[in-house]
């Protein structure tokens, strides 16, 4: 297990043992910077926000985890020596079953539960999997562009821009190319790895006791709405939220909306 401490971003914000705390969780080939827009409303409005860079992502060092279970195992050493007691859970993709995995495992710890483009299980295709280890740079355009919905029209369509000079789809697979050039072309496979392997959360599940939010896009590929609506109904008053023209990344794609539902799940409790 890799005991590197973990880079967390705070929006800026100096830790206030009043307020509460929100753990944003990334997914697999990103870091803290995917969730901009979010960490840095809470940090502003009233929130502890922690953004982390899983092992061996952006700014933390270290082998990237072999699993969820211990991902989740780290983030919860990491809060620990911060001595933060109880969070709101913010998880996307990968990051989404981490946050799962943590929730289950310690409920009593845990103020509010969010999913971002989830499901349980999170299969990957057999082809996909093998293409994550064999050749890195192809699967990282695969992931891409099955990570964005049809709305956007592909690399050549416009309007698809965050602000002057961005562009999402292209912003995306700039970030996945570099983690793998920053931290090995092997967490890529390790993420996905991880992701196919969570296959044995169902204790965990059942013993989620907090507010939950399930959101993810109504076209997307990679963790089909379908997918989500099942985890939804195994998590007792768990919420769902479909999101309209929009795929896996809902961060990019509808940055308003999926801030906005993350404001009207977290800001009452």
């Amino acid at each position: 297990m890799n005991n590197s401490p973990l880079y967390a971003y705070s929006a800026g914000k100096g830790f206030n043992a009043l307020q509460a705390t929100v753990v944003f969780i990334h997914g697999a080939q990103h870091d803290h910077s995917v969730w901009a827009l979010q960490s840095r409303w809470f940090a502003h409005h009233g929130y502890n926000v922690l953004a982390f860079d899983r092992s061996g992502h952006g700014r933390s060092p270290g082998k990237a985890a072999a699993s969820v279970e211990i991902m989740a195992e780290q983030l919860w050493t990491a809060l620990n020596s911060r001595n933060i007691a109880k969070t709101h859970l913010v998880g996307h993709s990968l990051g989404s079953l981490v946050a799962l995995e943590m929730a289950g495992s310690a409920p009593e710890r845990v103020l509010s539960l969010s999913l971002l483009g989830t499901a349980y299980p999170m299969k990957v295709s057999d082809s996909l999997l093998e293409a994550t280890k064999s050749d890195p740079p192809a699967a990282l355009h695969i992931i891409n562009a099955w990570s964005h919905s049809k709305t956007w029209g592909g690399f050549s369509q416009k309007p698809q821009i965050m602000g002057p000079g961005s562009v999402s789809i292209w912003s995306n697979l700039r970030l996945m190319q570099r983690i793998a050039a920053k931290n090995g072309p092997e967490v890529l496979h390790a993420d996905f790895f991880a992701c196919n392997a969570y296959a044995d959360a169902d204790k965990v599940i059942k013993a989620i006791s907090c507010p939950t939010l399930i959101m993810n896009g109504d076209q997307d590929i990679m963790t089909p709405p379908k997918a989500a609506k099942s985890l939804a109904e195994k998590i007792p008053g768990a919420k769902l939220v479909i999101l309209p023209n929009c795929g896996h990344a809902l961060m990019a794609e509808q940055p308003d909306s999926a801030l906005k539902t993350l404001i009207n799940h977290i800001k009452p409790l």
